[in-house]
């Protein structure tokens, strides 16, 4: 390979979304010190110092140390229990006020498993998840989130239809006037959406799309309820939103987050089918497109575990 084409080569593997070590070995351990200086001479990651020496610009040591963490932090949070696993990601949330991801644990998981991550975090933080979001969370948020994180729900199939189409119109009318107001601060709207079974909820979600289709919009409730009635949708747009170009830090790390908390469930699959559904490409083919090194192939040996 010409020096032209290592210089090209390197600058691509130091500029992703993680890291390509593979060409970094491949390039870099081959070169004398004088190919390393023309890369420094060239690379618009380094500046001239006042020495006379060409040094890294110090946001670009930042950024690659970040994606270099980023294989080491999925594995990390691969190896851990899932409990612990959720009652850290829900504590990280917390101190971020990323409510989203606390909504996403709360009602993509089982009774019991939620139940584990509230036990776990105990242990670890010495407080429950219920009082850290009560006392820390101060808007319209806090009634939505406690009941969320404090549910124990009903797991049987038994849905009283009458009752759903009741509470149906009890949510649509509550988004009808949401310019007047919040649907979650609306008691009757936390109480359902908090307390009633998973099949009960997608009996209302039903319900709700004969009254209105438009009820897969942008808010917090709309969200809930997608987590609750229909997680690969929602799983879907998070990892795609991850992948975009110029996604920010908070949307890139859900990459991770989703795939690690869900290579072991038997929703992965659904999640992979309903991404290409909303995309029209395989969830495996956007990532090899857009990551990098060890961090996508771990990725990726992650979402194949179930085919």
């Amino acid at each position: 390979m010409a020096l032209s084409d290592e210089f090209q080569a390197l600058t691509k593997s130091f500029s992703g979304f993680g890291v390509d070590e593979k060409s970094m070995i491949s390039v870099l351990g081959k070169w004398h010190k004088d190919d390393i200086k023309s890369y420094r001479k060239e690379s618009p990651h380094f500046v001239q110092d006042d020495r006379l020496f060409e040094k890294w610009v110090d946001p670009r040591v930042a950024f690659l140390e970040h994606e270099f963490l980023r294989f080491k932090n999925a594995v990390v949070l691969w190896t851990m229990h899932p409990w612990e696993r959720d009652a850290r990601l829900m504590k990280e949330a917390l101190d971020g006020q990323a409510y989203g991801v606390i909504i996403e644990v709360a009602c993509t998981r089982s009774s019991e498993e939620l139940l584990g991550a509230r036990r776990a975090y105990h242990s670890l933080f010495d407080h429950s998840i219920e009082e850290d979001v009560a006392s820390r969370v101060n808007d319209s948020h806090r009634k939505l989130l406690v009941g969320l994180v404090s549910s124990y729900r009903y797991e049987g199939t038994k849905v009283q239809e009458a009752i759903a189409k009741s509470e149906a119109k009890i949510l649509f009318a509550a988004k009808k006037n949401a310019d007047k107001k919040n649907p979650i601060e609306d008691e009757e709207v936390v109480r359902i959406v908090t307390t009633r079974s998973k099949p009960h909820l997608k009996a209302i979600f039903k319900h709700c799309k004969e009254i209105n289709e438009d009820v897969d919009d942008e808010s917090i409730l709309a969200k809930t309820m997608q987590c609750l009635c229909t997680p690969q949708t929602y799983f879907s747009k998070v990892l795609d939103a991850s992948l975009c170009h110029g996604a920010d830090e908070n949307t890139k790390k859900a990459l991770t987050r989703v795939i690690v908390t869900r290579a072991d469930e038997e929703d992965m699959k659904a999640i992979k089918e309903e991404y290409h559904k909303q995309h029209g490409v395989s969830l495996s083919k956007n990532i090899d497109d857009v990551v990098n090194g060890n961090f996508k192939d771990f990725l990726l040996t992650l979402i194949a575990r179930g085919d």
